[in-house]
């Protein structure tokens, strides 16, 4: 039960972050849900390669996936 408490506040940080970051204004689930998915998919990718591992590690791999995602969104917007 803690660990989704701490991945969803460590996955609201990073959405808010990415978002200052990026230059978007998403509301607070939408943040919530870029960084905790932006960090699932850069652990998954990163993971062997790099040891991202506690807080700290889930709030960079958080920041860098949600600001992937939110490229990612603008480009398939824009198109």
């Amino acid at each position: 039960m803690l660990g989704w408490i701490v991945t969803i506040i460590c996955g609201g940080i990073a959405g808010w972050l990415a978002g200052k970051i990026m230059g978007s204004n998403f509301g607070v689930i939408v943040n919530i849900l870029l960084g905790v998915v932006g960090g699932a998919i850069v652990n998954a990718i990163l993971g062997p390669i790099l040891s991202l591992g506690g807080i700290l590690g889930g709030l960079i791999s958080g920041v860098l996936g949600a600001c992937a995602l939110i490229a990612v969104g603008r480009a398939i917007k824009k198109s």
